[in-house]
């Protein structure tokens, strides 16, 4: 019996050129020592600069098992998921015969994963992680987006600067929580965070599809960036407004990182057509 292979999925981002300063940070920020330590204080700074910092926040063995669990969804093993998502630089390279090691240095992102694997769905219902999303929201907070992050080795493009509620159909004061886990220590060289702390109050911004769906090279004010270099098991939590992105990876290092979005249980949902109305940039007849 002949079991047929999925067609493979390419990201629909795209290369280009920008300019060399675009991701480059005034300075760089580090966080709390875990769940426990943050305090009310630190809530209060993630309303007034849109993110929150939990270093530690995952163990080393947490951060194995989500590893493990996404090793399994690459595998092939999953037979209903198709969320592999590989960078486009792959389309010359047959993928399917290379082993797990190498093959995970050609995707791009794993989408929708959540339901798929026990082990991964467990860390986004991680209990100290969910008591501390809801401190954030001020309600009890729903999963509703799972990705996995690869930047791979000399292959992992940018990520241009963005606003996450961008890509969501809820309305816009809806309090959405962003979680950006990193697996593997996230560095400068090899496309850790860049953030704008302060950019969620400017409110909605016009995005284009460029190199990706995007705000405006040119429009982007990067004086103020910082950037979040993370240990593995570290955590980054930012508002879905927040000025964000992350540069390429040429270093030789993996970039690997898990991100959940998370909103209120009764948040109404929109349409495509409401949400193209506040970003769609052409539409809107703006210009890049």
């Amino acid at each position: 019996m002949t079991v047929a292979v999925p067609e493979r999925q390419f990201d629909d981002g795209l290369t280009g050129e920008f300019p060399p300063d675009l991701y480059e940070p005034a300075g760089v920020v580090t966080g709390v020592d875990g769940f426990a330590g943050v305090t009310d204080a630190h809530v209060t700074q993630f309303q007034e600069q849109g993110f929150l910092i939990v270093e530690n926040a995952f163990t080393a063995q947490e951060i194995k098992v989500a590893l493990d669990g996404l090793f399994h969804l690459l595998s092939g093993a999953v037979e209903d998921f198709n969320g592999v998502q590989y960078e486009r630089a792959s389309a010359g390279v047959n993928v399917e015969e290379l082993p797990l090691e190498e093959k995970q240095d050609y995707v791009r992102k794993f989408m929708s994963f959540a339901d798929y694997d026990q082990r991964l769905n467990k860390l986004a219902h991680h209990p100290l992680l969910l008591e501390l999303v809801q401190r954030l929201i001020g309600e009890a907070p729903v999963l509703f987006q799972s990705m996995a992050l690869l930047k791979p080795p000399r292959l992992g493009r940018d990520k241009p600067w963005h606003q996450d509620h961008a890509y969501f159909q809820l309305e816009l004061n809806t309090r959405v929580v962003g979680c950006w886990i990193a697996l593997d220590e996230a560095t400068i060289q090899n496309g850790c965070m860049v953030v704008a702390p302060g950019s969620h109050l400017q409110g909605p911004v016009v995005h284009f599809r460029r190199r990706d769906w995007q705000i405006c090279d040119t429009d982007v004010d990067n004086s103020g960036a910082v950037a979040v270099p993370l240990k593995p098991g570290g955590l980054l939590l930012f508002q879905s407004l927040l000025h964000h992105g992350t540069p390429p990876n040429r270093s030789m290092s993996r970039r690997r990182a898990l991100q959940f979005h998370y909103r209120p249980q009764g948040a109404p949902l929109t349409t495509q057509e409401e949400r193209l109305a506040i970003f769609g940039g052409e539409g809107l007849g703006a210009e890049c």
